[in-house]
């Protein structure tokens, strides 16, 4: 039970921090493209291993998101999988919106008509076998339809164990086409959990403080996902990310801070938020209570670790009490 308590607050952290990601977040090639890697040794593809998916669920019955598109008007076409010949439906906050029956492969697709309402909703998927069996999605989709005319609602995918995948973002960035740092998410343990973008299947390689602490490979999409090995200390740290090619070359480069916060801390926090990269005081208070000069608020309930309202790094979590 204590571990459902926990795994459903690090959701709600991992929701707003979400829906406060700016997604064109300043990337770069590295002045020094090209450049052997800091070890010297030559990337072997073929014997990287993919990161772990944390989005796949327990039981192959348990349904399954695989597509989520959200219109502007907020209509939705909703497509996966889980068990076959089983009636499937989609609920939003906890709520029945559309309801079909998955086919003898297991996959099937819904169209939701009726627009979905402003503001950040929780669409969940609960599956009745021929049995009468009910089972439940272990994955949570989390949509943030803006309220302002011609943007692209932000559409996020989580996993029972803390990872994430963007589906669909509000901005025109192509994914997979940039080596970028898009979000930093806490696990029920309290380890950091790294994900991004790159080149298709491209070697990705992090460094903390110049100590190499993980590697893994870009799916066919571009998005990756890291989670250090070993214990990161609290603080303030240098955190770089490298393309490298077969030959073992950098191909692109990103650095950036990164505060590793006390997982003490993140346990204490009942409501909060994970900064991500690209975030302001002003703008994670323009997004929570709907004006950027309610940042004192944020500020006066963690001026204990904001030393300047100005300066805050990425993986620092703050407090965020209701006004």
């Amino acid at each position: 039970m204590r571990g459902t308590i926990i795994a459903a607050a690090f959701l709600a952290a991992l929701i707003i921090a979400v829906m406060l990601l700016i997604f064109g977040l300043g990337t770069w090639d590295s002045e020094d493209a090209g450049e052997p890697i800091s070890t010297g040794e030559p990337a072997v593809v073929e014997e990287v291993e993919e990161a772990p998916d944390d989005l796949v669920p327990s039981d192959p019955r348990i349904p399954t998101f695989d597509i989520v598109r959200v219109d502007q008007d907020g209509t939705a076409v909703i497509a996966g999988r889980g068990a076959p010949n089983s009636k499937v439906a989609v609920l939003v906050g906890g709520e029945v919106v559309a309801e079909t029956q998955s086919d003898e492969n297991g996959e099937w697709v819904i169209v939701v008509e009726t627009p979905l309402d402003e503001g950040a909703q929780e669409i969940t998927l609960k599956l009745t076998l021929p049995s009468g069996e009910v089972l439940n999605s272990e994955q949570k989709v989390v949509i943030a339809v803006p309220e302002r005319e011609g943007e692209k609602p932000l559409v996020v995918l989580g996993g029972p164990k803390g990872g994430s995948k963007v589906l669909q973002s509000p901005t025109d960035v192509d994914i997979g086409q940039e080596l970028a740092l898009r979000s930093i998410d806490y696990d029920p343990d309290g380890g950091v959990i790294f994900s991004g973008t790159s080149d298709p299947n491209a070697v990705v390689r992090m460094y903390i403080d110049d100590v190499l602490v993980a590697e893994g490979r870009a799916d066919g999409s571009g998005r990756w996902e890291l989670r250090p090995d070993g214990e990161i200390t609290p603080g303030v740290h240098m955190v770089r990310v490298d393309q490298v090619d077969a030959d073992g070359l950098v191909t692109a480069r990103i650095e950036l801070p990164f505060e590793r916060e006390d997982p003490e801390v993140l346990a204490a926090l009942p409501g909060r938020v994970v900064v991500q990269p690209g975030n302001s005081l002003w703008r994670i208070s323009r997004r929570l209570y709907g004006r950027g000069i309610l940042y004192t608020v944020i500020y006066e309930a963690n001026k204990d670790q904001i030393k300047d309202p100005d300066l805050i790094y990425p993986g620092q979590v703050f407090e965020t009490p209701k006004i």
